[in-house]
């Protein structure tokens, strides 16, 4: 009944051609040609199944589903950091601030001095939810390093003026920020400044989708060459080989013809030297048997036999 409905399910997402493009889209990051499809049609059905199952990444869904969870549990703990270190280095550059300007020094010294007692109290006790007992640094404590805040008048008025001057400093980064990013809002008013910079995450935001969005489309057209790159080389190097079976017919039937004329050459050279050798042999055979020669021995015969005729008429 199962394997029944696959075979629906695969037919339903369509035959041939179409099939194999459907299963190429849905494993993008694996390096497959059409070709290969075509040559395991069993292999191409079990990824027509699979891909119903998973996503193009080869999770299942409810694997995705744990993966979204975890990472918006990160995302949430990665912005409360990014809070927290946020202020710590805005704290850090008012200290820095101070030092160049030299205003304020009470105020400035005292959280310098409350942000290097809470990174100590931090590097000597880092996690509250270690059972283990921490190793002791110079054999202090949490509790002696506490003893080096600052004055409770100190850190109350500390406390106090603490807002508006970090208030003030964020501010300040805030529209030199909006100066980088759109310089021609450089000298606008400071209200519309702040109208503006109110949008500004929100666009930043949009154009960080934007471009991921961008990335993505880059990553599949990179996929999608690749892809037409392995066709490409696989069409070419079938081209060169019916180059080279042309090219090797070619050749096999010049070199027939090339044999042929040369046989041909060799047989009228062959006869030719034979004409000359008849010819040769009848100028000998001229030269040998002139008329001379030839009468010469007819006489000869006629007088032997004349000769012969008188001796054998003397006998009797």
């Amino acid at each position: 009944m199962s394997g029944s409905s696959e075979t629906a399910n695969i037919s339903s997402l369509g035959k041939g051609d179409t099939l194999h493009q459907q299963v190429l889209a849905s494993f993008p990051l694996c390096h497959m040609t059409e070709e290969d499809l075509i040559q395991n049609p069993q292999f191409c059905k079990l990824l027509a199944t699979l891909a119903q199952h998973v996503d193009q990444t080869g999770l299942t869904a409810p694997l995705k589903t744990e993966l979204d969870k975890a990472e918006k549990k990160l995302q949430i703990q990665k912005l409360q950091w990014l809070r927290s270190e946020s202020l710590h280095r805005g704290l850090q550059e008012m200290i820095q601030n101070h030092c160049v300007r030299k205003h304020h020094a009470t105020f400035y010294e005292t959280m310098e001095r409350c942000l290097l007692v809470a990174q100590c109290v931090r590097q000597l006790d880092p996690s509250n939810t270690t059972n283990q007992d921490q190793p002791s640094v110079l054999g202090l404590t949490p509790q002696l390093v506490m003893e080096l805040m600052p004055s409770e008048k100190n850190v109350q008025s500390l406390k106090q003026g603490l807002p508006r001057q970090l208030e003030k400093h964020l501010k300040e980064k805030c529209l030199s920020l909006l100066s980088y990013y759109q310089p021609e809002w450089e000298h606008e008013s400071e209200g519309l400044k702040m109208a503006k910079l109110s949008h500004l995450s929100a666009q930043l935001d949009k154009e960080k989708k934007r471009a991921e969005s961008l990335k993505e489309t880059c990553r599949e057209n990179t996929v999608l060459l690749q892809r037409q790159t392995e066709l490409y080389l696989t069409e070419l190097t079938k081209c060169i080989q019916l180059l080279q079976s042309f090219i090797l017919n070619h050749r096999l039937k010049i070199q027939t013809d090339l044999e042929r004329k040369k046989l041909d050459y060799f047989e009228g050279k062959c006869e030719l030297i034979l004409q000359k050798i008849k010819a040769e042999m009848v100028e000998i055979q001229l030269d040998t048997y002139t008329p001379d020669s030839i009468s010469y021995p007819a006489d000869a015969a006629f007088v032997c036999q004349g000769k012969d005729f008188h001796n054998s008429k003397s006998k009797h």
